[in-house]
């Protein structure tokens, strides 16, 4: 057992197109946390304008160059990564695919989250 890493999943909001699915999300803890912030990487990745193709969260609370702080909790830091699904940061994407998408054909882009919470179904 790894107390550095935590397998978490983060469920979709309801009323979102992200609804029903549960999201598989490791957590990964530096030796220096708190200072540092943990990495969140989801597996698997997900379709989404904030998740690099590694399947990493980029998101500012997770950056200790933007809004990391100590005194962020973990339940915030899931609580920040759940919202985010739903409301992508369009001025901060990581994967290209997902944020064109996302931009110029949202109806696409809802239906294929749709079908990945489809996919992410708790079983």
């Amino acid at each position: 057992m790894n107390l550095m890493e935590w397998e978490v999943g983060i469920p979709g909001k309801a009323k979102t197109p992200w609804e029903g699915g549960l999201y598989k999300l490791t957590m990964s803890f530096p030796e220096d946390y708190p200072s540092k912030p943990p990495k969140c990487k989801f597996a698997p990745p997900l379709f989404h304008p904030n998740v690099y193709p590694s399947g990493t969260v980029c998101l500012s609370i997770l950056d200790e160059e933007k809004s990391w702080k100590p005194a962020i909790t973990i339940k915030q830091i899931l609580l920040g990564i759940q919202d985010l699904l739903d409301n992508p940061n369009v001025n901060d994407p990581a994967q290209s695919d997902a944020y064109t998408m996302f931009k110029n054909d949202k109806a696409a882009y809802e239906r294929r989250v749709k079908q990945q919470a489809r996919e992410n179904i708790p079983k």
